[in-house]
């Protein structure tokens, strides 16, 4: 039972080694045409320095088929190679991050899981494979019940770092991942979560963004997907957020940052990024947050970023 006044927005908590309160995060003006201000990685003196290279996986790296390219993977390979920090981001839980991070032959470094409320470091001495270095959790009691007062037919899904999900009913096959546990609506906030999922099959995903502006969910994050699907996030709690705790862990400058993304869950990291660079088919607000825009996931547009930050050859 909850027993706390549902007017309350719920506190956000974190756990892990570096659970000290969020890092802020820079924000600097943005645009595809934007001028000064903005560094270029390329452009700077320091080029022996590694770069940070964030990177969102679905609609980005992995076509919507789930098909990785070998550009894209050697890419990715050549970077390391050459010292550099890739680092994915993505709304994925964890564990459906891990396998994507296997096939691009990352098994040690940083992973940003559960649109920023996981921030783990992958280690294959490790028993599950990485360690989790922060987590941010939150009571998801409030917005959950207000939700389904307007969307009672909605699926609900919160996730459990590392396990999979506890659901109202099962989401169709491949869209989460992990173990998948059916409860009665009232266990979904039986703990605080990291995420909560939202899928509405008849609705669409204006009609989402309009439901939350006209329900005033303030006292979370939300992103909405290309199709009727919404992760709620503990305030303040972004893609960019896990990254700038893991540039800062890791002693990057803020000006050797590049992040690429296709998705409304990417703009603030478009904007944390000294280059950030928008995908081709991404909507107008992602590419408005972006610095450039490269090609669509079917012109393989991530691959030319990331050759783009390799020496020529």
């Amino acid at each position: 039972m909850d027993r706390r006044d549902p007017r309350e927005p719920p506190a956000a908590r974190r756990v892990g080694p570096r659970a000290r309160g969020a890092a802020a995060v820079p924000r600097r003006p943005r645009g595809p045409r934007a001028g000064g201000g903005v560094t270029d990685p390329r452009e700077t003196t320091d080029a022996a320095e590694p770069l940070l290279v964030a990177l969102d996986i679905d609609g980005t790296l992995m076509s919507y088929d789930q098909e990785l390219s070998d550009d894209v993977r050697d890419a990715v390979a050549d970077l390391r190679a050459a010292g550099h920090h890739v680092v994915l981001a993505s709304g994925r839980s964890l564990i459906a991050m891990t396998p994507v991070a296997e096939i691009l032959g990352i098994d040690r470094g940083w992973v940003v899981a559960s649109n920023g409320a996981v921030t783990a470091r992958l280690d294959p001495d490790e028993p599950d494979g990485y360690v989790l270095e922060d987590v941010v959790t939150f009571d998801p009691g409030p917005a959950l019940r207000l939700l389904r007062e307007h969307l009672p037919d909605a699926r609900y899904a919160v996730e459990d770092v590392g396990v999979g999900f506890r659901m109202n009913e099962l989401f169709p096959d491949g869209e989460l991942d992990g173990v998948h546990r059916v409860v009665e609506f009232d266990e979904l906030w039986s703990g605080e979560v990291t995420r909560v999922v939202v899928r509405a099959p008849g609705s669409t995903s204006e009609q989402f963004h309009e439901l939350v502006e006209r329900l005033g969910l303030d006292d979370v994050t939300y992103a909405v997907g290309w199709t009727a699907w919404m992760d709620l996030a503990p305030l303040g709690v972004t893609k960019a957020t896990g990254l700038e705790l893991v540039r800062r862990t890791l002693h990057v400058q803020p000006h050797r940052t590049v992040a690429v993304g296709d998705g409304r869950n990417d703009v603030e990291m478009l904007r944390w990024a000294s280059r950030g660079v928008a995908m081709g088919h991404a909507d107008d607000v992602v590419q408005a947050a972006a610095d450039e825009v490269t090609g669509t996931i079917e012109d393989d547009g991530a691959a030319r970023v990331l050759q783009s930050l390799l020496p020529a050859r």
